[in-house]
């Protein structure tokens, strides 16, 4: 019954994002098929397109009829290239997923010692340290950390690529400047459920018997304190694509962002529709993939929501 609701509950907010994307379009003010052809479009031009959007049908029918596209892996065609949007998103899919895939591994890279060094050294210099470095992170947004990376590795000292995606260590700084919140976002988190572990009566009976902190920390705690780390870690996982919006669009990577951006700037509506639907889609459907693995590791935490 667990998977049943969990797989409803999916397809609901599935549908939900379906329909609120599905009206953005009809929120924008004036005529969107006029919006999109720009000012002093003939209005022959302009009705045309509205038939072909499908804009000059009742508001049921449209809405039933995206609903019957999106059943179909249909979201349109792109005013702009006239090719699927589908097919549009499909070819940026890879970029995204590399930079989004690059840019966790770096925060975990650099999340778990400190978290873990944090929480060994807990209250000391180091500690405090590594709280400042993680507020630090956690406030600085990524139209910040983005520029001001570019200017000390690619101006400065010249080392890195500024934007692209072809030359060689063309991934290192969007993936940096995408990695830098969460990577502070999760040391605190593993500072915290460390630390928690740190006072139990098994860690102090594992000191007893000889072994040391760090060793007793990595071999008897981090059973218990990592699962809901992971936890965070992979909803936070969704919200890299938020974030590669911004990413994307510095360093000229051609992802989904960086589409979504470009079909903005260019009034193309049904990419719009199509990328903002994609992010939404993969987000909720992350969301659920990690409930379900966290049930997996903290039966505990499964049976609290059941009951």
């Amino acid at each position: 019954m667990t998977s049943v609701r969990r797989l409803a509950s999916v397809a609901l907010l599935l549908w939900g994002a379906a329909t609120v994307v599905f009206f953005l379009i009809h929120l924008i003010p004036g005529d969107p098929a006029a919006a999109m052809l720009g000012e002093g479009a003939a209005p022959g031009d302009v009705a045309v397109l509205r038939h072909d959007l499908g804009l000059d049908r009742p508001l049921p029918a449209q809405y039933g009829a995206w609903l019957a596209g999106l059943a179909r892996g249909d979201l349109g065609r792109s005013l702009q290239t006239r090719r699927p949007v589908l097919s549009e998103i499909g070819r940026a899919i890879p970029a995204t997923a590399l930079l989004a895939g690059a840019a966790f591994l770096a925060a975990l890279v650099v999340a778990v010692p400190a978290g873990v060094a944090g929480a060994l050294f807990r209250g000391r210099a180091a500690d405090r340290i590594l709280r400042v470095a993680a507020l630090a992170g956690v406030s600085t947004p990524n139209y910040v950390s983005g520029p001001l990376l570019v200017l000390v590795f690619s101006v400065g000292l010249g080392l890195l690529p500024v934007s692209g995606r072809e030359a060689p260590g063309a991934l290192v700084l969007p993936a940096v400047t995408l990695g830098l919140a969460l990577a502070a976002l999760l040391s605190r988190m593993i500072r915290a459920s460390f630390a928690e572990e740190l006072t139990k009566p098994y860690m102090l009976a594992a000191r007893a018997r000889g072994e040391g902190r760090l060793k007793a920390a990595l071999r008897h705690a981090a059973r218990n304190a990592l699962p809901p780390v992971l936890v965070v870690a992979g909803l936070q996982f969704g919200s890299l694509l938020t974030g590669a919006v911004v990413t994307e669009t510095i360093f000229s990577w051609p992802g989904v962002g960086r589409l979504l951006i470009q079909s903005i700037q260019r009034r193309d509506y049904p990419s719009v529709q199509g990328c903002v639907l994609f992010i939404a889609s993969v987000y909720v459907l992350v969301n659920a993939i990690v409930d379900a693995l966290a049930a997996r590791l903290d039966p505990r935490a499964a049976a609290r929501r059941e009951a």
